[in-house]
């Protein structure tokens, strides 16, 4: 029996998820033992679940600290697991950027640090510059998430205010050798993007992150101001001799969950176009674009003819304007449907990979073609939604949400629309 369109659509979610977890990833990539010591450090939703593979296939001894996003812990033998919060900071995440630091000192050219570094790293390992408090750093980052800025701009930002982000913490392990394996969340998978790269040199500069600041307004204790201001908050730049001996191996990325995505379309007898995977900006502006492209499917078969699937990743962004339950996945799908306007024949699914779209613990939504419809049925006013970055609440009052829990990995937003 053929799937339905929603449930081939939640297969492809399943499938990109499936492609990106720590267990298929790891292993392949894990470099020999030293002579020395073994450390393992890493930051994110999936670093847990990295960890466990590690042990899991590593017979020489380790240690280690690993922190990931509460409710993202697996238990691991020989490595510490903490949590601690994401999006915005908390001190457990302070408390265990801190540590982190102090296992790593004093290690010798024998030994061997093994990063595991994934999406959510940024925030979960904030320990502020020198003038800057946690409270700082927590403001600053409700401010970046509101702005509208991307990943990019925002972990620059990030970097240029932390102890331990853009390279500082790579620094700190010399001169032991540091083995990076990353899963991006970032578009374009630029290691410095992934977590603000606290294992590998930044190129960005203050005066970068004061731009940033000033191109989005976002207003700074002065602590924060005098730590960009001074050039006090630079970090380890390429060529640094104290990151040589460092490597990097990125073992997950969107592309390869979009293919593992495309793959199964096209089992089931569709036609798959992989538009980008770092597709950014406004989610509302970026659902009116690929509204118009599956229109262009539908009436003139271009770029492909139907029945197919178009899918694409990035990092979308909001610009929180309204008090509601937004998150980029649901905001786009609002804005899709309305520029699709009920047309017959194109289902849609667009959810984080991580399981949590913005702040909600749900990972995104569904769309069918009667959608609006039955929003309007139920009193709602799907424009008005839209305004007020309510995406959430208006798809969870219909029963369309994507409810996965935590799913231990995260290459970034998945979206895919199936035309018939």
């Amino acid at each position: 029996m053929n799937p339905t369109p929603r449930e081939l659509l939640a297969k492809m979610f399943a499938a990109a998820v499936h492609a990106a977890q720590p267990e298929h990833c790891v292993p392949r990539f894990l470099p020999p033992p030293p002579t020395g010591r073994t450390i393992v450090i890493g930051a994110g939703k999936a670093s847990a679940a990295m960890a466990q593979a590690l042990e899991r296939h590593w017979a020489a001894p380790l240690e280690g600290l690993v922190v990931t996003r509460y409710g993202y812990a697996v238990p691991c033998e020989r490595i510490e697991i903490v949590e601690a919060a994401h999006p915005v900071p908390d001190a457990a995440g302070c408390e265990a950027a801190r540590r982190m630091l102090e296992r790593v000192r004093g290690l010798s050219a024998d030994d061997l640090v093994i990063c595991l570094v994934s999406g959510g790293g940024s925030a979960l390992l904030p320990l502020p510059g020198e003038g800057v408090s946690l409270g700082d750093k927590q403001a600053i980052n409700r401010a970046l998430l509101k702005s509208g800025a991307t990943i990019t701009e925002m972990n620059c930002v990030r970097r240029h205010l932390s102890a331990i982000k853009g390279g500082r913490l790579a620094a700190a392990c010399h001169p032991a050798r540091v083995v990076n394996l990353l899963i991006s969340d970032v578009p374009g998978d630029r290691p410095i993007d992934i977590a603000s790269g606290p294992t590998v040199a930044d190129p960005t500069s203050c005066a970068d992150a004061r731009e940033i600041v000033r191109r989005y307004r976002i207003a700074l204790p002065e602590g924060a101001r005098s730590l960009l201001e001074s050039g006090a908050g630079e970090t380890p730049k390429p060529g640094d001799p104290r990151l040589a001996g460092v490597s990097t191996q990125l073992i997950a990325t969107p592309q390869l969950a979009l293919e593992a995505a495309a793959r199964l379309a096209a089992e089931a007898g569709f036609a798959t176009a992989i538009l980008g995977d770092r597709i950014e900006g406004e989610a509302r502006e970026l659902g009116k674009v690929m509204a118009g492209i599956a229109l262009q499917v539908r009436q003139h078969r271009q770029p492909l003819a139907a029945p197919c699937v178009l899918l694409s990743g990035g990092e979308a962004t909001v610009t929180v304007r309204g008090a509601g339950r937004g998150g980029p996945n649901v905001e786009f799908l609002l804005a899709l449907a309305l520029a699709l306007d009920g047309v017959d024949g194109v289902h849609a699914v667009a959810g984080d990979t991580d399981g949590v779209d913005g702040l909600e613990e749900i990972a995104g939504a569904f769309l069918a073609p009667d959608t609006l419809a039955r929003a309007w049925a139920q009193g709602m006013r799907p424009r008005d939604r839209l305004d007020a970055n309510d995406g959430h609440g208006f798809f969870e009052a219909l029963g369309d949400s994507l409810v996965t829990g935590p799913t231990l990995t995260n290459v970034n937003d998945f979206r895919a629309i199936l035309i018939q």
